[in-house]
């Protein structure tokens, strides 16, 4: 064994790949990742680690070194419900489940960290200096996320700050992408339902127009939504649902129009709600029917700290080389590691995932192929955070 960072990881990828290749094989759903939880604790157990089960069905955490407390480390568990085709040997098991997003390759990192750590604990004389946390979060693909389970579980409280990782599949395997300030979008889901009397389409001016209304709401809203707030806030609603009638020539009496809204300011997300119940109140009236908006808050922005993401670049530069380093372009998407970053400093950075040449993925789709090197460097990097922070505490 060597007390060698570099050469502790190198000696555990192999471990590492094969942990990740079962994680991949049985990925489970949102609240539902019970074999997983137990894969990692099981894992975590074997190499002399005490790893903590949530009180919540799902997901874990553990404490690696000794001392206060420098900072936690979460990678995600959960899988999506879509059906794989990648024709891996090690493809998902589990019909209509899949780890399309890399959250196997999220779990994989944050396992190397621990048992690194541990390791390197051991090894050296006074051991670590401080305790790190890494934590192994269930639910991050539901809104608003199982991130604030953790949180009101107070496994963030005794932490300075918090990081986390997610793969990128176009950039290249061995580079990072990384951000001040939001990284990713805040994320919502608007739902709206309009009713009326219903009627005949040949008269129309003895009922509501439920579909008039709908279409209306659907190609003004937006529009009207990006002029009330300040455009440097990227506001985006987009719908992805509309339903209304069964009949050509029925007025129905209800109808259903669902979407997303997205933004990057945490402040104008706030606001943002109530202008929007406004603007579709206002585009309802003309037809006069009745609507009810529905506004679900799914997560604010991941808001990178320039401290934080300073000393993962500084990590990352020292183990992968200076061209490593990239900016990474800002996300609409959403994703619940945000609530962290609301409690906590924190930042999050992309890992590479594409082979260099290779195919252009995107995220959640069913054949989506990391190149299995990014286990390596997200554990290189993520261990050369942790240490730099052992080493100022």
């Amino acid at each position: 064994m060597s007390s060698d960072p570099s050469a502790v990881v190198t000696e555990l990828e192999q471990q590492l790949l094969t942990m990740r290749r079962e994680l991949h094989a049985h990925p489970e759903l949102s609240w539902k990742e019970l074999q997983t939880t137990q894969r990692i604790a099981r894992w975590l157990r074997q190499a002399g680690l005490e790893p903590q089960l949530l009180p919540t069905t799902t997901g874990l955490y553990v404490d690696v070194g000794a001392g206060p407390h420098v900072a936690g480390f979460r990678g995600d568990i959960d899988a999506l419900p879509i059906t794989e085709f990648t024709g891996l040997e090690y493809a998902s098991v589990n019909d209509g489940v899949a780890h399309s997003c890399g959250h196997d390759i999220h779990t994989t990192v944050m396992l190397g960290l621990a048992l690194s750590l541990h390791r390197l604990h051991a090894e050296t004389e006074g051991g670590l200096g401080g305790t790190v946390r890494v934590i192994f979060q269930p639910a991050e693909e539901t809104m608003p996320g199982g991130a604030l389970e953790v949180i009101s579980q107070k496994v963030v409280e005794p932490l300075p700050r918090v990081f986390a990782l997610h793969c990128e599949p176009r950039i290249d395997v061995g580079s990072i992408g990384t951000r001040i300030g939001a990284i990713t979008s805040a994320a919502d889901v608007v739902r709206i339902e309009v009713s009326g009397r219903g009627g005949h389409t040949s008269r129309p001016h003895l009922t509501e127009d439920v579909v008039g209304a709908l279409a209306h709401i659907a190609a003004t809203a937006p529009n009207v939504l990006a002029r009330r707030i300040d455009v440097r806030s990227a506001v985006s609603l987009v719908w992805g649902q509309i339903h209304a009638g069964s009949a050509h020539n029925a007025i129905p009496s209800s109808g259903t129009l669902t979407g997303t809204m997205r933004i990057l300011d945490a402040e104008d997300w706030w606001r943002a709600g109530d202008v929007l119940d406004e603007i579709i109140t206002q585009c309802a009236a003309p037809f006069g029917v009745d609507v009810d908006v529905e506004h679900v808050r799914g997560v604010p922005p991941v808001n990178n700290a320039e401290a934080e993401i300073s000393v993962v670049e500084s990590a990352a530069r020292k183990v992968l080389g200076d061209g490593a380093v990239l900016l990474a372009p800002q996300s609409m998407g959403g994703e619940d590691f945000a609530w962290m970053t609301h409690e906590r400093p924190g930042a999050m950075f992309r890992l590479g995932t594409r082979a260099p040449g290779g195919e252009d993925y995107d995220l959640h789709r069913g054949d989506y192929i990391p190149d299995e090197r990014a286990i390596g460097v997200g554990v290189r990097v993520m261990l050369g955070t942790a240490l730099t922070l052992l080493g100022q505490s």
